[in-house]
């Protein structure tokens, strides 16, 4: 099973949030390339983010979940 990404944030604490949301929903969430992100500043925005990632099974559904009006 492969993890895809789902949503790029550009800051720790974004990434962790979506991950939490996520997680709380069931999903089973990883955060990719934070620890790089974080060793040097700017860095985040030079690699393209820091990647929340799901199993490819869940990506669909995942995103679904993100897209959809908080309520």
């Amino acid at each position: 099973m492969d993890n895809v990404t789902i949503y790029k944030a550009f800051s720790p604490m974004d990434a962790q949030l979506i991950r939490s949301r996520l997680e709380a929903a069931g999903f089973h969430p990883f955060v990719a390339d934070e620890a790089t992100a974080m060793n040097t500043e700017g860095y985040s925005l030079a690699i393209g983010g820091i990647r929340v990632q799901v199993p490819d099974t869940e990506a669909v559904e995942a995103r679904a979940f993100l897209d959809a009006p908080a309520g």
